[in-house]
């Protein structure tokens, strides 16, 4: 399975792409803030996009890594549009989230985990939300990183008019802050020697727990998010990258809510069969068929819409946030997409799939090859 992030050699190179700061403030450290920022691209839908964070407890699960820790914790961002951009810009993440990313994926790195957790984003906290009822799409990050790695595709599909739920699973994560401020990890689960006892698959049904209880949260009777009224609970899809798009087939298979799915560059734990729309979008050097077996078996088990998409030029991390950090610490291939233009193309598809099967609306970008996409490659075994 696809769970790991090339380590990043991070250096002062990051001054080639990032962007200046001004003037230099204090950091959170006591030291001068860095003189460089990072940042996601804009969204691309015409709506201003305002986040809420919504800490969740599953009082009827015990937590499956850390059964001493007591009941099952989840850190979700909610990402919906707004009516205006008002109120403070959403932190991408914590500075103490920060450091855990750098210490688990680039050890040794010579930056501030402030510049990684003040990368410029577009959401504003807590902005008043838009009239009206729009489609949910929950967002699932691959093992060991944290749900802020696929932020760039929660702002622009709240942008784009969807509301949208990105999970932080508790001890699956390289950091997750939680509302008393501890910050958590997942080395009880990532050090391991092994894998739990049934292997990746474990971990992914353990997700299907935390998705369903995610949906209840949102859709129940008594909602746990205050502008839950914004939901269409009939129009629900997911999208996970890695072991989250492995997740999100294995909810669909067990989760009816669930109308359409995408697995981002996941490996599956195993195959499993779907009768709903699927799109699968992963690298050209990795899911090409005959690459990886489980794709090639998905394919034949999946009776409803489907596509098959590879993207030339990426790796793993392109289909991520983090995509904009490999660039700027020189880690990228000389012949790599662009951090702009990979998660260009990824939200152009991922945004016309849930278009298409949440609201209904023709996608001709979802036919066949585009000109405008020579990058992108459609596969039909």
């Amino acid at each position: 399975m696809k769970i790991r992030l090339p380590v990043l050699a991070l250096t002062a190179s990051l001054a080639l792409t990032a962007v200046p700061r001004t003037p230099a403030t204090a950091s959170a450290s006591g030291q001068p803030a860095p003189s460089i920022q990072l940042e996601l691209p804009r969204p691309t839908g015409p709506n201003p996009v305002g986040r809420d964070i919504l800490p969740l407890v599953d009082s009827g699960r015990k937590d499956p890594w850390v059964p001493e820790s007591g009941p099952r914790r989840l850190m979700v961002s909610m990402y919906y549009p707004a009516r205006s951009a008002t109120g403070g810009p959403a932190p991408y993440m914590t500075t103490a989230e920060a450091a855990s990313l750098l210490q688990r994926k680039a050890p040794g790195a010579k930056i501030p985990a402030e510049v990684v957790s003040g990368t410029r984003t577009h959401a504003r906290a807590g902005a008043p939300p838009k009239q009206g009822r729009y489609p949910l799409v929950v967002l699932s990050p691959g093992l060991g990183l944290p749900r802020a790695s696929l932020t760039f595709l929660a702002e622009d599909l709240a942008s784009r008019a969807y509301v949208v739920a990105l999970v932080d699973h508790a001890y699956e994560s390289s950091g997750t802050t939680l509302p008393d401020g501890r910050t958590i990890t997942c080395a009880p689960l990532c050090d391991q020697p092994e894998p739990p006892e049934g292997g990746q698959a474990a971990i992914t049904a353990n997700r299907t727990k935390d998705i369903a209880f995610v949906l209840d949260e949102l859709t129940g009777r008594h909602p746990a998010w205050k502008n839950a009224r914004m939901i269409a609970p009939k129009r629900i899809g997911m999208a996970g990258h890695s072991l989250g798009g492995d997740a999100g087939a294995a909810t669909m298979a067990v989760d009816r809510r669930v109308r359409a799915g995408v697995n981002l560059d996941g490996t599956f734990h195993p195959a499993v069969p779907l009768d709903r729309p699927f799109l699968l979008m992963g690298s050209r050097s990795d899911h090409v068929p005959g690459k990886d077996r489980t794709w090639d078996d998905g394919w034949t088990k999946m009776s409803g819409w489907k596509r098959w998409l590879t993207v030339a030029r990426t790796d793993h991390t392109s289909f991520t946030d983090l995509s904009v950090l490999q660039q700027a610490a020189g880690m990228s291939g000389p012949d790599a997409l662009s951090p702009r233009r990979s998660l260009e193309i990824v939200r152009a598809y991922v945004g016309a799939f849930f278009d298409r099967h949440l609201k209904g609306r023709k996608q001709p970008l979802l036919d066949g090859p585009s000109p405008a996409n020579p990058e992108v490659a459609f596969h039909a075994p």
